[in-house]
């Protein structure tokens, strides 16, 4: 889990993608490259996720995939296959949690209170998504539960953007941010790739910026 980690660490945002068909996947995939972000949160609740993954990892091996939104044991067998090298799920599922960390398999599950992230503690994960970031609470939030346990930094994700971007990455306890401003699904729909490589490649700016300060 740390060099995936570190990884999104240095990129700064993690696109939070949801792909309805699987065509998509490849051109997503090289306007995210190109546009400075070789990575990608790929929902699991769409039919075309496990083969969008299975189709991006094969074309860009080194593009750092996580399968999200990810609820069953099933679903982490077959993300995996698929190319995934992570997995992130929405909330605290100890079934889902504990299977990955008997795997091998590196796991950032989902968490909203102090008793979720203690239950991540106690497992030993340093890592974990804060979700739905902004609705839950924000940077207030996730600095009051993070005073309490300090060998955890957070992924927000739900609600970032462009405007508010620079108040979660100025914060030491978030190691990257999960956004889909830049891979909007009308965007994906209408095949606006060069639009997404440009909104990628404005995102990366925005991170050296706001990390420069």
């Amino acid at each position: 889990m740390s060099n995936i980690a570190d990884k999104f660490e240095e990129l700064g945002v993690i696109p939070v993608v949801v792909l309805n068909d699987s065509k998509d996947a490849l051109p997503l995939a090289k306007a995210l490259v190109e546009g400075g972000l070789p990575c990608a949160e790929v929902t699991f609740r769409t039919e075309a996720a496990e083969e969008s993954i299975r189709l991006m990892h094969e074309a860009y091996p080194d593009m750092v995939l996580a399968a999200g939104t990810v609820l069953t044991t099933e679903q982490v067998d077959r993300a995996v296959a698929a190319g995934a090298s992570v997995i992130v799920s929405p909330g605290f599922d100890p079934e889902v949690v504990d299977y990955c960390i008997s795997k091998n398999i590196p796991v950032m599950p989902g968490i909203v209170t102090p008793s979720e992230l203690a239950q991540a503690v106690k497992r030993g994960l340093t890592r974990v998504k804060f979700f739905p970031a902004t609705a839950a609470g924000g940077i207030k939030m996730i600095k009051a539960m993070c005073a309490a346990y300090t060998t955890v930094r957070i992924m927000p994700t739900g609600g970032i953007n462009t405007s508010n971007l620079e108040e979660f990455l100025s914060c030491d306890k978030i190691f990257c941010c999960g956004g889909s401003w830049m891979v909007k699904g009308d965007m994906i729909k209408a095949g606006e790739f060069d639009k997404i490589q440009k909104m990628t490649e404005e995102a990366v700016a925005l991170v050296k910026e706001i990390r420069s300060k």
